[in-house]
């Protein structure tokens, strides 16, 4: 009998996660699908359960579900890590839930719900990932984005921030990152980064941030690289640098229709081996969950590293989604 393995963040959407699980829950039970469920209880807990049952099922092909946000989604494919018999999905019960538009998966719970029931694990299509590796051997998988620099900031000050609950409860959650832009942005101290691009070496001056993407979107729905490509083998890379602080502030709503690209100085490049060096420390984020602080980091590009449950290649071939079987 097919199996499913759900791993859920009952924290996530300020708690209205465990809310949309509980009517999922009804429906798996209603259908009698032969399901098991995990509840992620601390930061990092996905990832550790995530990674327990990648190793205690190697070399069977199950799917796992991420209930959550980026966030749950960013801990469990890190622990899933690249186990080849694992097959991933996601259901959305956060707030930003950029995983789901970059990879077409329904952003309704119920609907995404819906949509996985009657597939399996052959059902799946391969997609890239980036890997991002420290000086101190630590290295991280992300799916969406890494980065470097003040979208960084922005990102763990918004995580810490009280206010992100309140925005959230309002549905206004994107309005939070907005909210610390404007708190963060005369204080920030600007980096000179030397970017080597598959051994193309740039150096910028007075740089904003730079994001290193596999899919368009981040923060919430912002297009932070609207040509990026989830199964090209290769990842987009965005610098923001030299320009004002008022700029910046243009800069930065234009991300959310994609247009910033047209600004001067924004610079967009694609690649497979990005190392990235700071004039001095740098927050780092991987899927907008905060790393820490380095001045060395080397991402690349894992090619049909993941398999995921998605109607991304139904879109591109024209064709119907599964229902229930």
């Amino acid at each position: 009998m097919r199996k499913y393995y759900f791993i859920v963040n009952p924290k996530a959407g300020n708690g209205k996660c465990i809310k949309k699980w509980r009517k999922l829950e009804e429906r798996l039970l209603s259908l009698q699908v032969h399901y098991k469920v995990y509840y992620s209880k601390w930061p990092g807990h996905a990832m550790e359960l995530a990674k327990k049952i990648a190793e205690d099922h190697a070399g069977k092909p199950i799917v796992l579900i991420a209930v959550g946000g980026d966030g749950t989604a960013h801990e469990v494919l890190n622990g899933i890590g690249t186990h080849p018999s694992i097959t991933f999905s996601f259901i959305p019960g956060g707030s930003g839930n950029d995983f789901s538009r970059g990879f077409s998966l329904p952003r309704e719970a119920g609907a995404a719900l819906d949509d996985l029931i009657g597939k399996s694990a052959q059902d799946a299509e391969v997609f890239d990932c980036g890997r991002v590796s420290f000086p101190d051997s630590r290295n991280r998988l992300f799916i969406n984005n890494m980065g470097v620099g003040f979208d960084a900031l922005v990102s763990r000050k918004a995580n810490e921030s009280r206010m992100k609950a309140l925005f959230n409860r309002l549905s206004l959650g994107r309005l939070v990152y907005v909210y610390i832009l404007l708190k963060e942005l005369t204080s920030y101290k600007l980096k000179t980064i030397e970017l080597t691009i598959d051994g193309n070496r740039h150096i910028y001056e007075q740089t904003w941030f730079v994001t290193v993407s596999n899919q368009p979107f981040y923060g919430g729905g912002m297009i932070i690289s609207p040509a990026a490509d989830t199964s090209d083998g290769i990842l987009d890379i965005t610098v923001v640098h030299r320009l004002s602080r008022a700029k910046l502030l243009l800069v930065f709503m234009s991300v959310f229709w994609g247009k910033h690209i047209y600004f001067k100085e924004v610079h967009t490049f694609k690649g497979r081996n990005i190392a990235i060096s700071s004039s001095s420390p740098v927050d780092v984020h991987t899927d907008g969950e905060y790393i820490g602080r380095t001045q060395l980091a080397n991402a690349r590009v894992l090619p049909g590293a993941f398999k995921i449950l998605s109607k991304l290649r139904e879109q591109l071939i024209g064709g119907e989604a599964n229902g229930f079987s």
